[in-house]
């Protein structure tokens, strides 16, 4: 996590600062926007819309709560409410201009956040339910990678963008991954303790 926490730290001080780095990443940007079918691409962007994205962990947030998983559940919803209480603000402080506009507030990336943390979270609540477990989370890799592509060739974003955000999402996750288990250890216990489950 403190890697994570690293590149995120120095390309978000790239972003304030005008650094080395934003040349190289706008190049890139603006040498991919506009490849690649349109239509695909907007698809794959739309993947990150909340509409889109939410009512998927939704799915896994309700099977979670009947299955008595309820904790994990409300800290599924609390990592996904995250993202817009953490997004929001880095939007307003670092400005940043969006590649094919003169509109700002465009670092991070909420789309490829929402995305991270809506599959991500989504996959870790119906690992437990499906025999292949591992398929829940490449699904969620996969969703975002998708949805990170779409924003750049579509030039909504600038690549860095979308990294800062897979950063900040996998940080999201791997603190709601560590708390699953004792989840799941409280809930046994109290089961096997003759009380209801949370």
């Amino acid at each position: 996590m403190s890697a994570l926490l690293a590149v995120f730290a120095v390309v978000t001080w790239q972003v304030v600062a005008d650094g080395p780095l934003l040349g190289p990443d706008e190049r890139l940007g603006l040498e991919l926007a506009g490849r690649g079918p349109a239509r695909l691409a907007d698809l794959f962007a739309d993947l990150g819309n909340p509409q889109v994205a939410v009512p998927v962990l939704a799915c896994g947030v309700l099977v979670a709560w009947f299955r008595g998983a309820r904790r994990a559940a409300l800290y599924a919803v609390a990592a996904m409410a995250a993202v817009p209480a953490l997004v929001v603000p880095l939007k307003l402080w670092t400005d940043r201009q969006g590649p094919l506009t003169e509109a700002t507030g465009y670092y991070p990336s909420g789309h490829t956040a929402t995305a991270a943390v809506a599959y991500g979270a989504a996959a870790l609540l119906l690992a437990p339910y499906v025999r292949r477990s591992w398929m829940t989370l490449v699904t969620a890799v996969l969703l975002t990678a998708a949805t990170s592509i779409g924003l750049v060739l579509r030039g909504y974003h600038w690549p860095l963008d979308v990294l800062a955000s897979w950063c900040l999402g996998a940080v999201l996750l791997l603190v709601l991954r560590a708390a699953l288990p004792r989840t799941g250890a409280r809930r046994t216990s109290g089961a096997a303790g003759g009380q209801l489950p949370e």
